[in-house]
């Protein structure tokens, strides 16, 4: 009944193409988390798929004092391994964006969860540094898969609802690192004894490589009779103006930036893994591959400089490039707060291991509530206005918590990153509730470069965390943040209107954004 009587409200107009209205049947006009079918099936079953990803990608923070102690590894090697958790979901993420753009979430989730838990496995039992290092480097994939749940949603969602369902998705799903700090401590200090941290990630591994098999069996990438948009082009994000192809191109240079510096970090002038021959050939692969990189953006978009897009079918690209700085702070803290806050409070506090893990596991906690709580707050009162707030609040928090010292109760330090996460995570929501609303054909590509800029953040934050003491680790995340709260209030847009969609018969479908 539902396909029919969508065909007759369409609206038909005649002037060259046809545009339709994009409208939205009785199920898409109310929200529910209660249920297990429709939309609400299909929230439900992703946020868990992101859930398992994370268990298995962020299980490395709570479970680095034991990994460390076993292993008998310094300060420094632990550190190297937390940044090589997230080096690989740079990449990964914009490769994944464009791959779910083009192959749709269903399968992509499913290869993403199995070929993660495999190198999971992998990293779980692997009896070298240099072996630990290279699978961790690789386990960094998994993180790729938040980019694919934010397509998925995107299609069965409409824009009015796209704050709240999207909040759910990412702070469900971010659970897993709440989850994994909870859980994966208990299971290594009661099985195995040194090996028991082996044993906590391989049980997670193999449920993740259940569920992904399970998801791909059980979801559609769209609801039934509704078009899945594809970009007309693939290796490169498609650009509407002159101005605009160079922001991209400018865009592109902190994610190999940020690869340059893990390289740094691991060579003779720091860590001494790799040595200088190395190290300077990793500059160079980057390089290359930066220059591939702009050789495709130039074939997808150098018919802009000769043949104007059309004024329906352009986009701001200025949107794309702050929403990427915003999440590089809101996603980059979060993700470097969940890695490092166990050793923060073992290391300042002198607090337990098992203790400091479940102290550390609030922090994720949150996302139950905060991040779902900007994406809610975003469709309410706008979605400018909610991101501007967010920033005010992480940029107080953090330069707050840069004044912290080791004398200070332990109960007020927890209360303070509280605060900063709450700020960080509602932030998290307001940037995705915004991601779907730029243009739909692209939204993995650009939730894909949106999460390559969290991991950006992440890296950053976390080489500057192993090079200065902890205060000053928080004081340089709340300067960054103020200069990205700056960009947010003076040039975001709110977006409104209609974005327009061409479909697979040439007709283009108006998609309300409002």
């Amino acid at each position: 009944m539902a396909q029919p009587l969508l065909k007759s409200l369409y609206y038909y107009y005649r002037s060259g193409a046809t545009i339709m209205s994009s409208i939205d049947n009785h199920e898409h006009s109310k929200f529910t988390l209660l249920g297990f079918s429709g939309k609400t099936r299909i929230l439900h079953l992703t946020w868990l798929a992101f859930f398992m990803s994370f268990v298995v990608w962020l299980g490395l923070g709570p479970l680095m004092p034991f990994i460390k102690e076993a292993l008998d590894l310094s300060d420094q090697q632990a550190k190297v391994l937390l940044i090589l958790n997230v080096a690989l979901t740079i990449p990964a993420r914009v490769v994944v964006g464009m791959l779910v753009d083009k192959y749709g979430p269903r399968i992509m989730y499913c290869a993403i969860l199995v070929l993660g838990g495999l190198i999971s496995i992998g990293f779980a039992w692997a009896d070298s540094y240099e072996a630990l290092a290279l699978m961790r480097f690789l386990s960094g994939f998994i993180g790729a898969g938040f980019v694919v749940g934010i397509r998925m949603i995107g299609e069965w969602y409409p824009a009015r609802q796209t704050g709240i369902a999207q909040g759910i998705y990412g702070g469900w799903g971010n659970f897993g690192s709440a989850g994994a700090a909870m859980v994966l401590p208990v299971i290594a200090i009661n099985f195995g004894g040194d090996d028991g941290w082996r044993i906590a990630l391989t049980a997670a591994s193999i449920a993740a490589i259940a569920y992904g098999l399970f998801y791909f069996r059980s979801v559609t990438d769209t609801p039934e009779g509704s078009t899945y948009f594809k970009p007309k082009k693939s290796g490169a994000m498609e650009i509407t103006s002159k101005g605009d192809l160079v922001l991209y191109i400018l865009m592109n240079i902190p994610l190999y930036l940020a690869l340059g510096v893990l390289a740094w970090k691991l060579s003779p002038a720091q860590m001494g893994l790799i040595g200088d021959g190395t190290t300077y050939a990793i500059y160079a692969v980057l390089l290359t591959i930066y220059l591939c990189q702009l050789w495709k953006i130039w074939q997808v978009n150098a018919h802009i400089l000769t043949k104007p897009v059309p004024e329906l079918h352009r986009y701001k690209f200025k949107q794309v490039a702050i929403l990427d700085w915003a999440y590089l702070v809101t996603f980059g803290t979060e993700l470097a707060i969940v890695l490092m806050l166990a050793m923060f409070y073992v290391e300042w506090f002198e607090l337990p291991k098992i203790t400091a893990a479940l102290l550390a596991g609030i922090y994720p906690f949150i996302n139950l509530i905060a991040r779902p709580g900007g994406g809610w707050l975003s469709d309410r009162i706008g979605r400018k206005l909610t991101l501007t707030i967010a920033f005010a609040g992480i940029t107080a928090s953090y330069l707050v918590l840069g004044m912290v010292e080791n004398s200070w109760p332990i109960w007020l330090v927890l209360g303070m990153t509280i605060t900063a996460g709450i700020f960080s995570q509602a932030g998290s929501g307001a940037v995705f509730a915004m991601v779907p609303l730029v243009q739909r054909r692209m939204t993995g590509q650009i939730a894909g470069m949106a999460g390559a800029y969290g991991n950006v953040g992440a890296v950053t934050f976390l080489t500057v965390n192993s090079l200065v003491s902890y205060d000053q680790f928080f004081l340089f995340i709340g300067i960054v943040a103020g200069l990205v709260f700056a960009l947010i209030l003076f040039f975001l847009d709110e977006p409104k209107g209609q974005i327009a969609e061409t479909m697979p018969d040439g007709t283009v479908k108006m998609i309300d954004i409002k």
